[in-house]
């Protein structure tokens, strides 16, 4: 895996959030990643969520990096178009390289359906890394979430919290293995 100039993550590095919440949001945003951002919320966890953490004039990638470089935690929502998405692979490359805990939930896809896909407009270099990336990540204990044969308020509200500890810091975020 590539490592960040120590200047780039001391620059970048200010806390903003215990939760990064990486996502795609065609596929994510108004059901899982939305509930897990309000979730998190009323337990009183900050959490990055773009639509939620951004405004107007944002300058999107110092602002998504300052937040994954400032995180404790990250939560990928691995979803159908996931590896469509540049934004979506380059946050998840980001939070791997620096060596963020990161919890995967494989929401209606599985983890041998996710593969970066070469169409043309992405340097090699940057395919490379986010292989990297996202095959460190398939190989992580994660959640498994079919929507055909469940629903999302059951994964987050019906179930009880687990705790990931990270760095001495325990957070409580509410997951269930199926």
């Amino acid at each position: 895996m590539q490592h960040l100039p120590a200047t780039l993550c001391r620059k970048l590095a200010r806390p903003a959030c215990d939760v990064f919440i990486n996502h795609r949001g065609i596929d994510t945003k108004r059901n899982i990643a939305g509930l897990l951002y309000d979730s998190l919320t009323r337990m009183e966890v900050r959490s990055f969520l773009d639509s939620m953490n951004m405004k107007p004039g944002d300058r999107l990638f110092d602002h998504i990096d300052r937040a994954i470089l400032g995180c404790k935690v990250g939560v990928t929502v691995f979803s159908p178009r996931y590896c469509d998405s540049y934004f979506c692979l380059h946050e998840l490359a980001l939070l791997m390289e620096s060596k963020k805990r990161v919890v995967p939930i494989f929401y209606d896809v599985k983890p041998s359906q996710l593969v970066v896909k070469d169409n043309g407009t992405c340097p090699s270099k940057h395919l490379q890394r986010f292989s990297l990336a996202l095959e460190e990540a398939k190989y992580t204990v994660g959640l498994t979430f079919d929507s055909l044969k469940g629903y999302v308020y059951h994964v987050l509200h019906k179930h009880p919290h687990k705790t990931i500890n990270n760095n001495n810091t325990k957070l409580k975020i509410p997951v269930v293995n199926h």
